[in-house]
């Protein structure tokens, strides 16, 4: 018997194929969209998305240049004590910061060095010295008697002529005559006896340096007092020891008067003026304390920074105005910001500094235009770091990119930073 003709699914051949079902066909679909869906993920993350940016304004307003720099305190007026004498310095009791008042607090004492001993040969020039000492006094004693003998005479002459009254029995050149020898033999008698005394301390200066020297005693004590009232400021020689004359002890002042130090680079010490005003900043107190200029030395002086480089610095001294309370912490050599305004006006057109570049030798800025950056040349002016004036270029209320990256150019799509609008690509 022979079998019906039919497939293994027991469907013969003539007859009609079923249509695939729905599931059949999203399956066969299926890699299809999943590569069209990675092919728009490579689209859609290769397409250039919007820069984010922060923006800055145009504006109208004040501006203050000023020149800023690393400043410190320092006593106005610092006095150094010194050694008057020679000898053996008692220890200073004094430590820096204790307080002294002029002509009443002791420093230190002070007990002159005695005379040195002399050699067997010093003392014999010595003796030798005394010896013709005394024998020019004694040459001075004979001339004084001679004189006063001469003077005597002299007198005796006068009082014979004076007592002559009947006229032309002596002339009167002789009268004359006889009246000046009395005067010069006077004077000549007065000039030996100074002459005699000359000689007596030039003795007793020669006998002194053959006498043994005596040791300290209280009253030859130097006591050195304080010149001026203020406090100790640094105590050079704190230990008894022997000193000689000009050797520092320790130095004093008044930290109540104060001033500002600042070394200022050159270039911009140019532009500094006696009264200008200044801010002290950075000092340890919460407020800025106010100061003015009032001096700016006229020699600068070499300095290696801290890269090695020289630089020419001024220095430029500044005076406190009305401090308050707080500032009296402020001590001698404290490190202090100082900065000085050498340009100010009020109404000028202001852009933020970091929105500024230079290409070429041009300022330029991106402004803000339609969600793109629009590149604009300007022309700068001055500025105080933070705020620039324009001097053209820009209008008032021109939104500017701040700090664009390197990847924004003329006509890049970017987008304020907290802007609302976003972009499609």
């Amino acid at each position: 018997m022979a079998k019906n003709p039919t497939d293994t699914r027991g469907e013969a051949p003539w007859a009609t194929k079923r249509e695939p079902g729905r599931r059949h066909l999203v399956r066969r679909l299926l890699p299809w969209l999943g590569g069209a869906a990675l092919l728009a993920l490579i689209v859609w993350g290769l397409w250039p998305k919007p820069v984010v940016v922060e923006t800055g304004t145009v504006a109208r307003g004040p501006l203050t240049v000023h020149v800023a720099e690393e400043g410190k305190t320092r006593i106005r007026n610092r006095y150094l004590i010194a050694a008057p004498v020679a000898g053996n310095m008692r220890r200073v009791t004094l430590k820096p910061g204790d307080p002294v008042e002029a002509g009443v607090t002791v420093l230190t004492a002070i007990d002159p060095a005695p005379a040195p001993l002399l050699d067997p040969r010093a003392r014999l020039q010595a003796e030798a010295v005394v010896s013709q000492v005394e024998a020019s006094r004694q040459r001075a004693s004979e001339a004084l008697t001679a004189a006063r003998a001469a003077l005597s005479l002299a007198e005796a002459e006068r009082e014979r002529v004076r007592s002559v009254k009947k006229d032309g029995t002596i002339s009167d050149s002789d009268r004359d005559r006889i009246e000046a020898d009395a005067a010069v033999k006077a004077a000549e008698v007065r000039a030996a006896e100074f002459a005699r005394q000359v000689i007596d301390h030039e003795l007793a200066q020669a006998r002194a340096a053959l006498e043994r020297p005596q040791t300290a005693t209280a009253g030859n004590l130097v006591q050195i007092t304080s010149p001026v009232s203020g406090r100790v400021l640094h105590v050079m020689q704190e230990s008894e020891t022997v000193v000689t004359p000009g050797m520092a002890i320790l130095e004093i002042g008044d930290p109540s008067d104060l001033e500002i130090e600042a070394e200022i680079l050159s270039r911009d010490a140019v532009a500094i003026r006696p009264g200008d005003p200044v801010e002290i900043e950075q000092w340890g107190g919460e407020t800025t304390l106010t100061a003015r200029v009032r001096r700016v030395e006229p020699a600068a002086f070499t300095k290696i920074s801290a890269l090695g480089v020289e630089e020419q610095r001024v220095i430029v001294l500044c005076d406190l105005i009305d401090p308050p309370e707080s500032s009296r912490v402020l001590g001698d050599r404290f490190r202090v910001e100082v900065r000085v305004a050498v340009w100010h006006d009020d109404d000028v057109l202001l852009a933020p500094a970091g929105a500024l570049f230079r290409r070429g030798n041009a300022w330029h800025t991106f402004v803000y235009r339609n969600g793109r950056a629009a590149l604009a040349a300007i022309e700068a002016g001055r500025t105080d770091g933070r705020q620039t004036q324009i001097l053209g270029g820009l209008e008032k209320g021109d939104r500017l990119l701040l700090h664009p990256p390197d990847t924004v150019d003329n006509g890049t799509r970017v987008n304020s930073r907290g802007s609302l609008s976003q972009d499609a690509p």
